[in-house]
């Protein structure tokens, strides 16, 4: 029973290109992309969707749900195409392709503005759409990095990655104590334990700075 939760929730495969966008072969790809191998039964799919329609609807777009369909039809049709993405992690390609969406989706705004001399109402001014969206963009370029810290620290072996988790476990007062005490466990001093941890934050900075010029 692969994939039920969305695919028992789906148009039949003879209604699925007029009311998706897509064809079933297309969806079928998106929805094993998104899983990357691992058969989450459409949720991750769902959660996706979430996460497009929320991206949409912080940028003050009235059709959010719309615009996150579009998204990830688009990605649909080109992994029907072209059979993979080599894009990795999948939400990021997912932000990239919800950026032209954006875009796209203002363009057609400023022109029903000119065309018609009105915007749609909406409750927020421009103003304050322009200030949400700057600190959304903030938000998810802190969220990247933190995903590629994520799997910066996944990359290192357990021994290193438990040593740097536990350096910097602690805050206040009880950092250079516990600090102390990891050393004490490891059988090293203290200057010993800095150059240790120096060297793994080293790489995972390097990742982190990588991550910063790619966005």
């Amino acid at each position: 029973m692969a994939r039920t939760a969305v695919l028992d929730a789906s148009p039949s495969s003879d209604r699925l290109e007029d009311e998706r966008g897509l064809t079933h072969l297309g969806f079928n790809r998106l929805l094993e992309w998104l899983d990357a191998g691992i058969d989450s039964h459409g949720h991750n799919y769902l959660e996706m969707r979430r996460r497009l329609t929320s991206y949409f609807d912080r940028r003050g777009r009235l059709f959010a749900d719309d615009l996150a369909d579009e998204t990830l039809n688009r990605i649909g049709r080109t992994l029907e195409r072209d059979g993979a993405i080599a894009i990795t992690p999948q939400a990021r390609y997912c932000y990239v392709v919800a950026r032209f969406v954006l875009l796209e989706d203002i363009r057609r705004e400023q022109v029903d503005l000119r065309h018609h001399g009105s915007r749609p109402t909406d409750p927020e001014s421009w103003a304050d759409r322009t200030a949400t969206a700057i600190e959304d963009e903030h938000l998810e370029a802190h969220e990247a990095c933190l995903e590629s810290l994520d799997r910066g620290l996944q990359a290192l072996s357990p021994e290193r990655r438990a040593l740097i988790v536990d350096y910097y476990r602690d805050s206040g007062p009880q950092k250079i104590a516990g600090r102390r005490e990891l050393a004490r466990r490891l059988g090293i001093t203290m200057n010993a334990l800095g150059i240790r941890v120096s060297r793994i934050r080293a790489a995972l900075e390097a990742r982190m700075a990588t991550c910063t010029s790619e966005r």
